[in-house]
């Protein structure tokens, strides 16, 4: 018996972070320079978002490159162009991993084994 999948599209894939480096490099920038030239003082605030979303960043790198950030991203952008995530999200804790709250003193907050003075 045979069964007729029905052809998905294909996922549009992320570019890979050494591919987005080397495009970049090819622009004639560093990842240092972008950030420089945009106000940072650091380099790894653009790098940040080679692994995560950083609309920001992104928007430099893309700038830098004369493409949308969406072509860059596809999987971090609707297809409107609009960021598919909420600004200030977390990420969800997995349900595995439960969360022990911390215990608190009453009192002064003060360790009371320790000596005071001396």
């Amino acid at each position: 018996m045979r069964t007729t999948a029905a052809q998905k599209k294909p996922v549009p894939q992320d570019w890979h972070p050494a591919d987005i480096i080397a495009a970049v490099r090819k622009a004639g920038w560093s990842m240092r320079q972008l950030a420089f030239a945009n106000g940072y003082e650091s380099s790894t605030a653009i790098a940040h978002a080679l692994r995560r979303a950083y609309p920001k960043a992104e928007r430099i790198i893309a700038d830098a490159l004369g493409i949308p950030p969406q072509e860059i991203w596809p999987s971090r952008y609707n297809a409107d162009g609009t960021p598919n995530r909420t600004p200030g999200s977390k990420p969800l804790r997995p349900a595995h991993i439960t969360v022990i709250p911390k215990a608190t003193t009453q009192g002064s907050g003060r360790n009371p084994q320790k000596r005071s003075g001396g």
